[in-house]
């Protein structure tokens, strides 16, 4: 054993000492240190506690017996884990966990001073500070615990716990920390650098401790995270429960790519952005959608990859969420376009669904069928015509959709489903807007275009980049052929103005026409040895001989981020849905009038196994009717709050007379 071990050897002993002195049960330290009552019985036994007599057991924490303070059902905890009911959908090894999940207690009684449980952190005895809740009539940003039952049912806690395990001794350990950041993403707070705008104790408050982790603190747990490099396993796991409890909205799969430009000081590989029309420095991401337009996974490109490149590794991502017996369409643009790789695909068992990137030619517009339908709740109507095509000699027979708008431009679609209807393959493809507008929206309300970090790792020093000595000579070779040019040009007018009478003597165009003429003699050979020696430069060489940074921007806590604002749209995508049926204009302004519940002051009242929220009224009375009939749906999922035994009620503040 070497001296830390022993340190915390000897630690563990006076806290259990502490612990026993203030009159707790050998079961209790037990759920608060970690371990087995019979280590606590054995440290007792090595240590000759005695036990002293009642008389002298703490009054701090009262209790019906002197022998067992006042604690929680579950005492057999370990320190800072939770308890959640399940809902209907999860499946039953995720329910087991979920009510086996046992519940810590608290040493403190003052949910507003923390102090010994913040000790105990310090002692290395606690995980993860229990939440505790102090009544307060009006609580800022309270509403955002409407977003806690839909943050249980993803999974989210229970797939952490079973990926991550613990963060180690903390008063802000796993659990405390990813529910503040989803919560923290869903105010419209995404970075922790923001945090400084707001007062800690405040946010606190509403997650029930007495003040909110800061920014240093923040970061910090997500680098401690990101450090154990397993943000594509929570990812995957997330994704595969959605599957199960959604299956039937993953039958299309929207592939897209998201470029997030850098501008740094690091020289990292660059890409193409269309909006700036440029190749700058920049990260490409790919999110997979389902057909509703809500995320189900993401991942980060090696090196800018094309889509042409990475479909395929997407794709065999998506087979290990969804499953191999599952035949699924992949959607996506222009930009994935390749007959071979589309061949790949349906040999894969993946149907295929792109816009036509080859001019067509032209049809008749004779030839086009009105076909109207009703899907998703809209009435479409469009001018179809549909036909079988062929590449690749004859190899690939894909399916062609073709629709002639009011303009008379025609829109191909192609496809490898034939037994779909042609309404129903334009209307699909012409859905991938829904994954435009997802990306727009998440770069304005949750910034996922940010750095979380301003970490570098090694990059692949075999990864093959444009050799830099060949882009040398390219550009001597530009600006050769430019002079090149020019000396003709004069050439030309040398001629030209002699013919016009412009030249005084025939020897002084002679003399000038001789002189250019070497010129252009020598500008060739120039141009000659140029070409034979970027020829001789191979195009793309290793990354290490490039004389280049051999590094790239740290992926694993930008990849967790990503993981957690994805929850947290899909939570508001939840509450979105659930408030369909009692607000008219949800298509509208359902996200808007969500966000305003969930900025909005609430009324906070724990009680022995209830926490009470009672919202603030809203700014007329049918949003405020629409977010109380939401409140009631909140209700019958019977949500207990991660991490206590309180069963959550909502509620709307009733009018003032």
């Amino acid at each position: 054993m070497n001296s830390s071990d022993r340190a915390k050897v000897i630690k563990s002993d006076r806290t259990i000492l502490h612990l026993k002195a203030q009159g707790f049960s050998n079961r209790v330290i037990a759920g608060r240190i970690g371990v087995d009552e019979r280590t606590i019985r054995r440290h007792l036994s090595h240590s000759r506690w005695v036990e002293p007599e009642p008389s002298s057991q703490s009054l701090l924490y009262p209790s019906e017996s002197p022998d067992e303070p006042t604690v929680s059902a579950a005492d057999v905890a370990i320190p800072g884990t939770a308890t959640s009911l399940p809902d209907d959908s999860t499946p039953e090894s995720e329910e087991e966990d979920s009510e086996n999940e046992p519940v810590a207690s608290s040493f403190d009684v003052d949910p507003l001073n923390r102090s010994m449980d913040r000790l105990l952190a310090s002692m290395g005895v606690l995980e993860d500070a229990v939440p505790l809740f102090a009544s307060a009539a009006s609580v800022m940003r309270a509403g955002v615990l409407l977003a806690i039952p839909a943050l249980v049912s993803s999974g989210l806690l229970t797939i952490a716990r079973k990926v991550y395990g613990s963060l180690g001794p903390a008063f802000y350990g796993l659990r405390t920390t990813l529910v503040t950041y989803v919560l923290l993403a869903l105010l419209r707070i995404p970075r922790p650098e923001a945090l400084k705008e707001y007062a800690p104790h405040g946010l606190g408050h509403v997650v029930g401790l007495d003040r909110m982790p800061e920014v240093k603190t923040l970061r910090r747990k997500l680098a401690r995270l990101a450090q154990m490099k397993k943000s594509q396993e929570l990812g995957r796991e997330l994704a595969q429960r959605r599957v199960r409890e959604r299956g039937r909205v993953f039958g299309f799969l929207y592939v897209d790519g998201h470029v997030r430009a850098y501008h740094g000081k690091r020289r990292i590989a660059k890409t193409f952005v269309t909006q700036k029309r440029l190749a700058v420095p920049a990260t490409t991401d790919y999110w997979v959608n389902d057909k509703r337009g809500d995320p189900l996974f993401v991942v980060t490109a090696e090196a800018n990859a094309a889509m042409t490149r990475m479909l395929d590794p997407v794709l065999v991502e998506a087979r290990k969420i969804v499953g191999k017996d599952r035949r699924i369409t992949i959607v996506f643009d222009r930009g994935g376009w390749s007959p071979r790789l589309f061949q790949k695909l349906i040999k894969m068992d993946c149907d295929i669904l792109t816009y036509r990137k080859n001019p067509a030619r032209r049809i008749s517009e004779k030839r086009f069928v009105l076909r109207k339908a009703r899907l998703d709740g809209r009435s479409l109507q469009y001018l179809l015509h549909d036909q079988p095509v062929r590449f690749l000699h004859g190899k690939l027979r894909l399916r062609q959709v073709t629709r002639l708008n009011d303009s008379g431009h025609q829109t191909a679609v192609l496809t490898s489903r034939w037994d779909l209807r042609d309404i129903v393959v334009a209307y699909r493809m012409f859905e991938r807007w829904r994954q435009e507008n997802f990306f727009k929206y998440l770069k304005q309300e949750f910034l996922i275009d940010a750095l979380v970090d301003y970490e570098v790792e090694p990059d692949d020093p075999t990864r093959l980049v444009p050799n830099p000595a060949r882009k040398v000579v390219e550009k001597e070779l530009r600006a050769a052929r430019t002079a090149f040019s020019k000396l003709k040009e004069e050439l030309g007018s040398t001629a030209l103005d002699y013919l016009e009478g412009r030249t005084a003597t025939m020897r002084e165009y002679t003399s000038e026409d001789k002189r250019i003429f070497r010129e252009i003699q020598e500008a060739a050979k120039r141009l000659a040895a140029l070409v034979a020696r970027r020829n001789s430069l191979p195009k793309h060489v290793p990354l290490a001989h490039s004389k280049q940074d051999v590094v790239k921007l740290s992926t694993e806590c930008k990849h967790l981020t990503n993981v957690l604002k994805m929850v947290a749209y899909q939570i508001e995508s939840e509450l979105v849905e659930r408030l369909r049926p009692h607000y008219a204009r949800v298509d509208d302004e359902g996200r808007t009038l969500i966000q305003t519940a969930l900025q909005s002051a609430a009324a906070i009242e724990p009680g022995k196994n209830e926490l009470r929220i009672t919202l603030a009224r809203l700014s007329s009375d049918h949003r405020s009717k629409a977010i109380a009939a939401l409140c009631q749906y909140l209700n019958q999922s019977n949500t207990v709050f991660p991490g206590t035994d309180l069963c959550m009620h909502f509620s709307v503040a009733q009018p003032s007379i």
